[in-house]
Formats: structure tokens, sequence, C-alpha cells
């Protein structure tokens, strides 16, 4: 372990979330969540809104810092971050970047936030609307590849073709989500429970998901507090100490018109290693995975990348069982995730992963000591981290 690293620099020390709605349903504009998630996040973590000094967030959300700083009546703005590209995939980065500034003194206290209106904006699930295409598109849509889950079905097939891994790992992922998300009234599919013939039964979007391997669309906005490990230590919530954070992509993995070298995975392969290697721990220590789920079948590749199976193990590993809460090998998803808690661009999955520190989970796993978030599989940029407790630095 070098000394240029995050390991134990730095602590979520407040979470805060609005309520979650169906896509259209908020009754406040996009501006008005973040703010109310970042007051939320603020006096869960015991300080003034003032005290922040930065913000980070991703995937181009359009609340911009120096408004939310006018807003909040902050004292001075030090760092205004941005993740670049990958969509729900800079979940984690933006808390690498976060991260970073407070460990390298560039500011003390950093708010990451993400808020979502597609009610009020354009739907992420959509296909673009104008009078012509150029560049990559041209290659696609006029074959009627338009939406993501029309793009991301492609690495998946392949996947599922060179590998054996078969559908019902899909299947494993959605019930356990579901399942989770029945003890949690902030899931927008609480009292809303998935059947294994509801799933079977479900329309098909395009192979090879149906509906309820696509993850929702909703309004609401989350947020975190990032400040030093000394200082999180005296604030009013049980630390969640950041033990590593990486973000990237493998070789080419961008390159256009679906080239990639390594086309059937989920981005991850380069940085697993990179993650390990910071949080000083394995596939085997962490208690509790939050996966980022655009479509189940890239929690599948991310699980796999990431150690926790090969190819030749993941339909017997990855079952209904082995991933809930309650006696599964790998607690997956504990709120609902993006599948049935709600679409907050993955953000609410880091917050669930303080939850799980702390022991305040809906689907709490004995003795969580160390929660692992991976953020948009399939996407590139993707990111991903771990948080542990005080027990574990």
């Amino acid at each position: 372990m070098t000394e240029r690293t995050l390991r134990g620099k730095v602590a979520v020390a407040g979470i805060g979330e609005t309520t979650y709605y169906k896509r259209g349903g908020a009754e406040d504009a996009e501006f008005v969540l973040a703010l109310k998630a970042i007051l939320a996040a603020c006096e869960d973590a015991g300080i003034d809104p003032r005290e922040v000094d930065g913000f980070a967030s991703y995937s181009n959300d359009r609340n911009d810092p120096s408004r939310i700083s006018a807003a909040l009546g902050i004292k001075e703005l030090k760092f205004a971050n941005m993740q670049w590209g990958g969509g729900g995939g800079g979940g984690s980065g933006a808390v690498a970047n976060a991260a970073a500034a407070v460990a390298t003194g560039v500011a003390d206290c950093v708010v990451v936030f993400r808020a979502l209106a597609q009610g009020q904006f354009a739907r992420f699930g959509q296909g673009p609307k104008a009078p012509g295409v150029a560049g990559e598109p041209a290659y696609t849509i006029p074959y009627g590849m338009m939406s993501p889950a029309q793009m991301f079905a492609m690495r998946c097939t392949r996947h599922l073709h060179e590998t054996g891994v078969t559908r019902d790992t899909y299947k494993a992922v959605s019930l356990a989500t579901y399942a989770h998300a029945q003890n949690n009234p902030r899931a927008v599919m609480y009292g809303r429970p998935l059947t294994p013939e509801k799933y079977d039964e479900a329309r098909w979007i395009v192979e090879p998901y149906q509906l309820y391997d696509c993850c929702m669309e909703n309004d609401g906005a989350a947020a975190l507090v990032i400040v030093s490990a000394d200082r999180a230590k005296d604030l009013k919530q049980k630390p969640a100490y950041l033990l590593g954070a990486t973000a990237g992509s493998e070789h080419r993995n961008g390159a256009p018109s679906h080239n990639a070298p390594l086309y059937a995975t989920s981005s991850f392969t380069s940085l697993a290693p990179r993650l390990y290697e910071m949080a000083g721990v394995g596939p085997k220590d962490v208690d509790v995975l939050q996966s980022y789920e655009n479509f189940t079948g890239g929690v599948v590749m991310s699980i796999i990348e990431h150690g926790f199976c090969s190819h030749e193990e993941a339909n017997e590993f990855l079952t209904y069982e082995n991933l809930l809460a309650k006696g599964g090998k790998l607690p997956l998803n504990t709120s609902g995730g993006n599948l049935a808690e709600c679409y907050m661009h993955g953000l609410e999955l880091i917050t669930e992963a303080v939850r799980q520190i702390r022991g305040e989970s809906p689907n709490q796993v004995e003795n969580a000591k160390v929660a692992m978030v991976t953020s948009g599989p399939m996407v590139t940029p993707v990111s991903n981290s771990i948080f542990g407790s005080e027990e574990v630095l």
C-alpha cells in the first residue's frame, strides 16, 4: 500500500434522499429536489449546510454548483466537479473525485449529489429525436438500434453465447432486488412483489431482456456528505470510510460502432484489480454488494468480473437464495436497487452501502463491515467503490 491512496482518508458522514417518484410524479422542480436531498444529507451528518464548500456529480447533472451555493448561503465554493460520460457509470467516480478533493485539501466538505426529474426533461431510455444522424449513430439508428436497452442487449447476448451463463441468473437478480424492496417503504415498488411466474410472463423489451430485467424511470434526488476521516469521527453518524474507488474502462472500450476488443464485458475487467489493491480487501471480504442495474445482464457480468464467481460457477452461484440479505452468500441491492427502489442514476446504491455499514438498512446484512458499489456496467467509463467500518481500517 503506497501513500497515493484514498484508503481511510475520508468518510461519508451524512446521506439524504427525497421521496422517490414515478417518472413525471415529482411535485418540485428538479433543482428543488437537489436542494432537499443536500439539506437532508447535511442534517443527517449534523453539519450546517453553509459549511459545505464543494460539489461533485456525474452524467451532466443539470443543477449548477454555483446556483446551489447561492441558494444554500454557502460561505465559499472551493470545488465544483462533474464526472464525464458513462451515465450511471459515474456514481462511484463522483465519490472518488470528491474524496480526492477532501484528501488533498482542495476542499473540506464536499457533497456528492444526483437529481433527476425525467418528467420535466427528456427520458434516458428513449431514442433520440433528431432530423438527421451522423457519426456512430449513423451505423446503428437506421437499423433500429436507438435505445440503451437495444445497445446493451448486444453485449449481453454475446456474453450468454460465449460463456454458457444462462438467463436464470438474470431472473435471480430481479427476484432478489424486488424481494428486498418489499421491506423498504422508500421503494417505488414497495408493496408490489415479483413472483417467478410474473417475471417469466412479462413482455419482452429486447432480447435477452424482459420487462423486469430493466431499470425504472424515476424523479427524485440523493446526496451524501464527504469529509476527512478525522472530522467524521466527531460528527453525528457512524462513519462509512472509503476504502477505495476507481473509474475508467478497458482498452478501447469506447471504440465506435460496437468494435471494442473485449465486447462481452461490463467494462470492469481492468478496474476490479485496481479497486481491490487500493481497498486492501478481496471479493471474499465483501459482505454486501450494491450493483447498478441498467439491465440485469450487466449485473451478472459485473459480479463475475469482480471475482465473486467465475463464468463456469455463475449459474450455480447466482441464485435467488444466494443474493438475499438474509443468509445469502452475496447479498445484492438490499434497498431494491434501480429495478425496484428507484432509478436515481445509481446514487441510491451508495446511500444504501452507507446504511449497511451503519447497520440501518431495511434489509440489514448481519455484521456488515465491507460494502461494495459497482456503478454503471456496460457503459464507459464505469466506476466502483468500497466502504468499510472503522474495524476494517
